[in-house]
């Protein structure tokens, strides 16, 4: 018999956990692998039924199935879109832009309904999504607030508003109501059913712009913006996404912020993913990147173009450098109350953000 002494014994003990351990892991990493198969199967299935439709204009057969495909990558999944084979990629890509296309059809559809009643802000929850966007619109600027604080921005650029730009309608009505809104779309058609939408709402008409111009043809337009949100779906491919961070890294003035929408996990199947590196060599400071795991969709971006040295000795103690001009001088008294107000508003509704 074999006496062991309590060196050993415990040696043992820690051995055998590890080795219990061990197993737990392999047996969870292979179930992991078995669900993301299985996931990834229906979602290639759906993508294929998606793709023999004869039209992607809002029906019954058409609703069914996005309504499946989006019920599918929502769960928290551990999914790596990037590392998918190359036919899986392409497969990904196809649906990307198919989904992009029906997107397009949806909210127009949607925006020609809205336009028929004589206010049409009133009916805005007809809308399916119009609590996605109550979310992420409350998530994008409560992170603004967190991580660039100071006065709240006043003049804001959307760069592929669309035909329902229901990001810019409710971040101007519930969140910047000061602020005014330049809203990019490379198409014309949607720029004019953005416009009807807003017709009954003097004031805020006055302060929405629809601007039909593809973003890489404003330049100098850019530096007047202290924020500039980029929807998910500009630049659907990666080197595309780049090229439009690049240009707006070039033009944007310095303390400007972007807002860049992405994806993460299995919604990489609905929306591109961007890489924050990608941010950073556009020229940007990354200061959060968000995964929600609720009903939001979208993961979050917040980056800032950096301030150069000169500049940030003129700004500090200002906390906020609006991108028309870097403030040079102290702010009145009335402004910086202002300011004071306002972040405290935002330190409350940061207590609420959506996950």
């Amino acid at each position: 018999m074999v006496v062991m002494g309590k060196e050993e014994e415990q040696q043992q003990q820690e051995e055998e956990v590890q080795e219990e351990a061990r197993v737990v892991v392999q047996q969870e990493t292979t179930a992991d692998e078995e669900a993301e198969a299985a996931l990834v199967h229906k979602i290639s299935g759906l993508a294929a039924a998606i793709a023999k439709l004869p039209s992607l204009s809002p029906s019954p057969e058409v609703n069914a199935l996005f309504t499946d495909l989006v019920t599918a990558c929502i769960p928290r999944s551990t999914v790596d879109v990037e590392r998918l084979a190359p036919e899986l990629q392409r497969m990904r890509a196809s649906l990307i832009r198919l989904c992009a296309d029906a997107e397009a059809l949806l909210e127009a559809h949607y925006s020609d309904l809205l336009a028929t009643f004589d206010n049409p802000l009133d009916h805005l929850t007809l809308f399916p999504y119009f609590s996605n966007y109550l979310l992420l619109s409350q998530l994008e600027h409560g992170l603004l607030a967190r991580h660039v604080p100071g006065p709240p921005p006043a003049r804001v650029a959307f760069v592929g508003s669309g035909p329902l730009p229901l990001s810019s309608l409710v971040l101007a009505a519930r969140h910047l109501p000061a602020a005014a809104f330049d809203n990019y779309d490379i198409c014309g058609d949607a720029n004019d059913r953005a416009r009807r939408l807003v017709r009954a709402d003097a004031a805020l008409a006055a302060r929405m712009a629809f601007r039909t111009s593809d973003v890489a043809d404003v330049t100098r337009d850019l530096a007047g913006y202290d924020v500039v949100f980029l929807a998910a779906l500009v630049g659907m491919a990666a080197e595309e996404k780049a090229r439009v961070v690049e240009h707006l890294g070039r033009h944007m003035a310095p303390g400007a912020a972007l807002v860049v929408r992405s994806a993460h996990g299995a919604r990489g199947f609905l929306y591109p993913v961007v890489d924050p590196e990608e941010i950073r060599r556009g020229g940007f400071d990354v200061l959060a990147v968000h995964h929600p795991e609720g009903e939001v969709i979208n993961s979050v971006i917040i980056a800032r173009k950096p301030v150069p040295a000169v500049d940030a000795h003129a700004v500090a103690g200002v906390g906020h450098a609006h991108a028309h001009g870097a403030v040079l001088s102290r702010p009145c008294l009335c402004c910086e109350m202002e300011a004071r107000a306002h972040q405290k508003m935002e330190e409350v509704a940061m207590e609420q953000l959506p996950s």
